[in-house]
This record gives structure tokens, C-alpha cells and sequence, in this order.
């Protein structure tokens, strides 16, 4: 029996966001403030379609992108843990569940050779067309009220532990790694056993702090961190038990 460790990508894995990081390949490196005001809530992967197409008709190429999105710093400790996973992989499955898209996310893989520490990433599908522009579609559609339209992570979790339970695949835990806003609704689903991990100072953190303030239930366990170090420190415990 193993167990799942569910990483989020952006300022989680790597420490900064995909998604406006690739603005500094635009002209001055920023957008147009129409476009900027362009966003609805809820609708982020619609508005990075649009991004991505500006770009694109600015001139922007792929290996320019691929350059930007490579050169994405990791946060701190999370190289160590990835290694560390890895050479650990008979005790852990492990997991992306992202609101990036699959081209960013394989680049960074690739080109930090990471890819093989994941068994799966589950993320807006992107591709570039025969313009050379990068399109993205949303990963699915749902009906939780508390997700963006395009991914509900909690739904993604469920279908992935229901899969690998019909393969014979059971898990001892869950372990969720992750800092945002998005992050909370798979976070409330997670059981008794499981372990939230929210990285200090960020939305999934303070929404959580406010949840237990208030009383509002949560079964799993809480551990915060800032530093990848933090986490493996917290996985020997769990391996050791």
C-alpha cells in the first residue's frame, strides 16, 4: 500500500505562476490593458487563450516560450524533494493536478528530468496549431459551484482514486501539496488519515486558518511549509508509522 502524494504545479512545484510568468516574452513585457481587463473570474483558461493568441501574433514563437517557461525558478526544496520521491518510489504514487496546461508543465519536466517522479498530471490540455499559436482547452467540465469552470480538482482526486481502487490500487493516504485558491475543495474532501499540506502565506493557508477559526469542519491533518526540505521531513515520519 502505497502512498499519494497530489502536487499542484504553480508557486507549488515552481515558484512563481506559468501563466503571467509568460508575459515577459510579450512586447515591454505586458499585455494590452483591454486584454488585461478581458479576464472574467472563472474563466481563466478562456483569457490565457487570448493571451496565448496575442502573443502569438506578436510574433512570439515556441522556443521563445519554451526558453521563458523553462527558466521558471523551482521553490525552494522542492528539487531535493522531487529526489526524493524518486528514490522512493515504492512507497509513493505521485500526482500533478494543475490549472497550467500540459505544455508548460512538460517542458519544466523535461528539461529538469522530472518526468519520471509523476505517474500523472492532470491539466488544461494545450497544443500549439499551424499558425504556431498555443491554444488551451479546459481540462473538463463540472458542476462544483466553489471551481473555476475549466477544473474542479476535487473531482479530478475523486476519478483518480475510483480508477485505481477498480486496478486493485489502494492508498494508506493522501498527501496534498498545494498554496491556492483552488486547492481548497479537493483539500476539504481529503479523510482522516489524509494530510493537507498548504504552503505558508498563501490563499489555501489563510482559507484554511479562517475555516478551523470558524469552526467549519475538516477531517484531515495540517501541516503548513515553506520549504521542500519541510515536506520530506514530514514524508519520513508518515513512511516510518
Amino acid at each position: 500500500m502505497k502512498i499519494l502524494l497530489v502536487f499542484d504545479f504553480d508557486n507549488t512545484i515552481i515558484d512563481d505562476n506559468s501563466d503571467t510568468w509568460i508575459v515577459q516574452c510579450a512586447p515591454e513585457k505586458k499585455l494590452p490593458i483591454e486584454l488585461q481587463d478581458s479576464y472574467e473570474k472563472g474563466f481563466w483558461t478562456e483569457f490565457m487563450g487570448r493571451v496565448f493568441k496575442y502573443l502569438g501574433d506578436e510574433g512570439v514563437r515556441e522556443d521563445e516560450m519554451k526558453r521563458a517557461v523553462t527558466s521558471m525558478p523551482f521553490t525552494l526544496g522542492m528539487v531535493e524533494l522531487l529526489n526524493f520521491i524518486r528514490k522512493n518510489k515504492d512507497k509513493f504514487d505521485c500526482i500533478i493536478i494543475s490549472d497550467s496546461n500540459s505544455v508548460f508543465i512538460d517542458w519544466v519536466l523535461e528539461a529538469t528530468s522530472f518526468h519520471d517522479v509523476f505517474d500523472k498530471v492532470f491539466t488544461n490540455p494545450a497544443a500549439f496549431d499551424s499558425n504556431g499559436h498555443l491554444t488551451v482547452e479546459n481540462y473538463h467540465a463540472h458542476s462544483c459551484s466553489r471551481c473555476p469552470k475549466n477544473l474542479c480538482k476535487n473531482v479530478v482526486l475523486v476519478e483518480f482514486i475510483d480508477k485505481q481502487s477498480q486496478q486493485g490500487v489502494n492508498y494508506t493516504r493522501i498527501v496534498y501539496i498545494g498554496d491556492g485558491g483552488n486547492d481548497v475543495c479537493p483539500v476539504t474532501f481529503l479523510k482522516k488519515s489524509d494530510v493537507a499540506m498548504p504552503r505558508k502565506g498563501y490563499t489555501l493557508q489563510k482559507t484554511l486558518s479562517r475555516m478551523s477559526q470558524n469552526l467549519e469542519p475538516m477531517e484531515s491533518s495540517v501541516v503548513v511549509w515553506s520549504s521542500g526540505v519541510e515536506i520530506i521531513s514530514h514524508l519520513q515520519f508518515l513512511i516510518k508509522e
